[in-house]
């Protein structure tokens, strides 16, 4: 944990924030704060700084705070088909901490009906993995997650809404990409798929939208991993032009 987050509503009128359970206990136990310690903290989707600990009493720890920086805005939104629970549940803090902005989590055709029915779709369960991927990363600015069950009407009706001015890219495996092009017309917007990839009418349908096919090469991966190293890549083509 490199930054402790609470939600701006936990913050009182003096500036003061009481912190409980686990994460009290992580200050106390992990991070030995005393009194008059500093430490590295922020509010959800709001500002950073550093806190100074006023008190430790029992299991609990009050913070009087002082934030005053930005940190980086997300750099890239994701439409990802719904994975297996158990990749999602792992990818949920990887996401957060990668700087992904938008995460649009859709139905197609290889998609088995029954991941939508995981608790690890429902914001009480993915949303504290989110906040842990956030502190890791020493972020502030909380995922947004949108579900969509039909891919035909999303991609031809909300799409360009949500996202209009993108570099439209399509995770699939195949060739590796070599280069993106020099600029990047907008922040990034990836689609990946499911294990084995999008089937010739999702490609294509995305194709029309502009999506332009974003490869590793031949090998087929988990949908867990080949996010993390997609996302990993493309910030590293982007940041050096392409």
């Amino acid at each position: 944990m490199n930054r402790i987050l609470f939600d701006a509503d936990e913050v009182r009128a003096d500036g003061t924030v009481e912190l409980y359970g686990a994460m009290a206990e992580h200050v106390i136990k992990v991070l030995r704060a005393e009194v008059g310690c500093t430490l590295k903290t922020g509010t959800v989707d709001g500002l950073a700084g550093m806190s100074r600990v006023v008190s430790v009493s029992g299991q609990s720890v009050t913070l009087e705070t002082d934030h005053q920086t930005a940190t980086p805005d997300p750099w890239m939104d994701l439409i990802l088909a719904v994975p297996r629970p158990k990749a999602l549940k792992r990818l949920w803090p990887q996401l957060a901490a990668l700087g992904v902005g938008h995460i649009v989590l859709i139905n197609c055709g290889r998609v088995e009906k029954c991941y939508f029915d995981s608790h690890w779709l429902d914001p009480v369960f993915y949303r504290p993995l989110l906040l842990d991927g956030l502190m890791q990363a020493g972020l502030t600015k909380m995922p947004e997650v949108l579900e969509r069950r039909r891919f035909k009407p999303f991609v031809e009706d909300e799409l360009d809404a949500l996202f209009p001015s993108t570099c439209r890219l399509v995770a699939h495996p195949g060739a590796r990409t070599k280069s993106l092009g020099k600029r990047f017309a907008g922040r990034p917007l990836l689609a990946v798929g499911p294990e084995g990839g999008w089937s010739g009418y999702e490609l294509e349908l995305l194709r029309a939208r502009g999506f332009r096919v974003f490869s590793l090469g031949e090998r087929i991966l988990r949908s867990d991993t080949a996010c993390v190293a997609l996302i990993a890549v493309l910030e590293s083509l982007v940041h050096r032009g392409g």
